[in-house]
């Protein structure tokens, strides 16, 4: 009963993991700026994302202008775009395995083969936890410094918006999952994991002595 309650956490904790992955690699503010001018009046916030740069206006007015140009990007943008695509492939693909392989659903096999889909699932999940890690850091650092740099003009500075701070959570709650499945069929299971024992070959011939008692009856 305890182990089937520690497969349902891992199991919440992983589909919030994806959740929170799926939802930082769509939302566009991973970079705000809050532009007030002279007044409240003519305020402006400035959200920038993987896709997408948005305009929020004090007036209550909204645009968006979507990212085509690949090249034309930073390099942290592009490798962001890459890893958190990698991340929501590789979460989507190791709940559905980790699923599988959870002792409360019939599906799978004997326990043998639950186990191994419930490694590779929190391999899968491990693996997107750290591809999602990779973008959030590499985000911050280059906010960071951008923010702390003395040549560039405070209008162009900027902080780290929502969409980095849920992406940094759902990548811990990805690593957290991908853990507990990894060591949980390791700890209920370890011999599925060990080679077969060699078998002993016995001589199958009969012995000297016995063909040589076999001749003297024919004598």
């Amino acid at each position: 009963m305890a182990s089937m309650c520690l497969q349902l956490l891992a199991f919440v904790l992983a589909f919030c993991g994806v959740s929170g992955v799926l939802a930082a690699t769509l939302l566009p503010n991973w970079m705000v700026n809050l532009d007030t001018g002279s007044n409240v009046i003519t305020a402006i916030v400035q959200l920038q994302g993987l896709w997408m740069d948005c305009t929020c206006y004090s007036t209550g007015m909204f645009s968006c202008t979507l990212k085509f140009s690949v090249l034309t990007l930073p390099t942290h943008v592009q490798a962001a775009r890459a890893t958190m695509i990698l991340a929501c492939v590789l979460a989507v693909s190791g709940i559905c395995t980790s699923t599988v392989g959870m002792q409360c659903i019939r599906l799978g096999g004997d326990r043998e083969s639950k186990s191994h889909a419930s490694f590779a699932g929190g391999l899968c999940l491990m693996s997107a936890g750290i591809s999602g890690l990779i973008p959030t850091v590499w985000y911050t650092k280059e906010i960071v410094a951008n923010f702390l740099d003395l040549t560039v003009p405070e209008s162009n500075k900027h902080e780290p918006g929502g969409a980095v701070y849920i992406g940094f959570i759902a990548a811990l709650l990805l690593l957290i999952s991908g853990t507990i499945f990894c060591t949980f069929c390791l700890k209920k299971d370890p011999e599925a994991w060990l080679p077969p024992p060699k078998q002993q070959h016995t001589p199958t011939g009969k012995p000297e002595g016995s063909s040589a008692y076999n001749l003297k009856d024919y004598v």
